[in-house]
């Protein structure tokens, strides 16, 4: 299980950004997160076509489709829809991982049971503004 943002394990960090010129201002081989909304495909599409890697938190199962189309490195889903993502993943051989977005550690044994890819914390996503 992959863990971003717990307390005692290192890991990267993510860094959402609102437009592509706070991509600039991010560390080099940062993991950018971008919100899947219509109005950021500008964004994805800078991404991919700089083969930066980035995560895409999505709402809907139609939204996990469209991220592992756009090739996103890691798809971030809240933990009542964590289940359905991983499935899908794992049915269709998705590249990319889910992560489930949770709060507390008492949610890791529930998502591990799942089999989950990995869990992320607030702490891992730092906003980034220009």
């Amino acid at each position: 299980m992959l863990f971003f943002g717990h307390r005692f394990i290192e890991s990267q960090k993510f860094y959402h950004v609102f437009d592509i010129d706070t991509i600039l201002t991010t560390p080099p081989s940062s993991i950018i997160y971008v919100e899947f909304d219509e109005t950021n495909l500008d964004i994805i599409n800078y991404l991919q076509e700089n083969a930066i890697k980035f995560a895409l938190k999505v709402d809907n199962i139609t939204q996990i489709t469209y991220a592992s189309a756009l090739n996103a490195a890691y798809i971030v889903v809240e933990p009542s829809l964590a289940k359905t993502a991983q499935k899908i993943a794992e049915n269709y051989l998705f590249d990319t991982k889910i992560l489930a977005h949770i709060e507390d550690e008492d949610e890791i044994e529930e998502l591990a049971l799942l089999g989950i890819d990995g869990v992320i914390f607030p702490s891992a996503v730092v906003k980034v503004t220009s």
